[in-house]
């Protein structure tokens, strides 16, 4: 706030905003020297003459009966299993920890039961704009793969001057999501609050690879406050994250939650699709190189290091061809010292975009993703079988 003040008395002495009479051009001119000042564009100053009206009360959570309770719920969720096997759950409201609570064994017994068999998990969160903060570990816990309770994050609530630690339930009805398991979340410009807290949480605990565009950089909890007894109000945030997973400053807040994969969020989700596909196929890709080494690698001596480096390569990080291909080369390279032992991604001509590409001359390639489920897996194996022939061995 430091500054605010003499800004506010500049304001008040500025005869052209007090001249100005029409009271939504006061508002607009206001928001947008708050949020020059303090660098902030979620404080917003806003003219609502309607609102002077009593605001009729939503009934009481308590009140509601549980059917009632699951049909407000279902508006919010929607799930199913996709082509692959993939579980899908859109989820556009995070409900609180009150909801969660009286909804339990219905969500444990008709969403996460369908969900658990699936062999990864696609959590979309591009519609979700809000939420409940109390409803962050119900989330995230079901995804945790760990036994133990994990601190992640810690929130400061300004109007109580108070911070609240936020733990995953020691334990959750049914099972946790395995550990072996994919999981990507869906993101959007839109994604904002709690929504992008659990992104973000999920993506700083290495649990989910985040695909889309880069979320709203909103607040946890905002509130409109009456300036006053006039008919201007003023948005503020007014709880804070301190850091998910005690890394300190770090946050989303007011930047944003960066993707691993940047796409457009109408094609995210086939994107997403894409790259669980390529997951899968890593495992045949790595027997298929050790495989290609024993056979025909002349450095005998140095293959059992090599074997050793691949059955022991984190791939958690790997959403592409090409990051595979880098990681690989590093690796291999690094661990043989020897810089002829290449592996390339076959590229066709049909994707070449100047003449630069054209000069290369790369080898031909698919360029079309089938939209079968089995012959998206069959064009993975047969590019990387390209791939392993494209290998230099020794």
């Amino acid at each position: 706030l430091m500054g605010m003040q003499e800004a506010i008395e500049q304001a008040i002495k500025s005869r052209e905003i007090l001249a100005i009479s029409d009271p939504q051009t006061l508002a607009h001119v206001l928001t947008a020297g708050v949020q020059s000042s303090l660098n902030d564009p979620r404080l917003v100053i806003s003219y609502e003459p309607s609102t002077l009206e009593a605001p009729r009360q939503a009934p009481a959570l308590m009140n509601l009966t549980l059917e009632e309770l699951i049909a407000g719920l279902q508006n919010g969720f929607r799930h199913e299993v996709l082509e692959g096997n993939v579980g899908y759950l859109r989820v556009d409201d995070i409900p609180g920890q009150e909801v969660m609570s009286k909804l339990r064994s219905f969500l444990a017994a008709n969403v996460w039961r369908k969900l658990m068999g699936t062999s990864a998990l696609v959590l979309d969160l591009r519609h979700c704009t809000g939420g409940h903060i109390s409803g962050i570990p119900y989330v995230i816990s079901y995804l945790h793969p760990g036994n133990t309770v994990l601190h992640v994050d810690t929130i400061y609530d300004r109007p109580s001057n108070t911070t609240t630690e936020i733990w995953t339930l020691p334990e959750v009805l049914g099972d946790n999501y395995g550990a072996d398991k994919d999981v990507v979340v869906l993101t959007s410009g839109r994604t904002g609050g709690v929504a992008e807290d659990i992104s973000y949480i999920l993506k700083q605990m290495d649990r989910a690879i985040v695909v889309d565009e880069r979320t709203v950089g909103g607040a946890l909890d905002l509130q409109k406050l009456r300036i006053g007894q006039s008919e201007f109000f003023l948005t503020v945030p007014v709880s804070r994250s301190l850091g998910p997973l005690g890394k300190g400053s770090q946050t989303w807040e007011g930047s944003g939650v960066l993707p691993c994969v940047g796409t457009p969020a109408e094609q995210a989700l086939e994107k997403a699709l894409a790259i669980l596909t390529l997951r899968r196929a890593l495992p045949g890709v790595i027997q298929r190189l050790q495989e290609a080494l024993r056979e025909y690698y002349t450095l005998v001596d140095r293959v059992p290091a090599l074997l050793h480096h691949l059955a022991n390569m984190d791939l958690s990080s790997v959403v592409s061809e090409e990051d595979l291909v880098t990681k690989l080369n590093t690796g291999l390279q690094a661990v043989s010292e020897d810089p002829r032992l290449l592996v390339q991604v076959v590229r066709s001509k049909e994707t070449s975009s100047g003449p630069e590409d054209e000069a290369e001359d790369p080898p031909e390639m698919v360029s079309e993703v089938p939209e079968d489920e089995a012959a998206r897996r069959a064009l993975v194996d047969s590019e990387f079988q390209e791939c392993m022939h494209q290998t230099t061995i020794p």
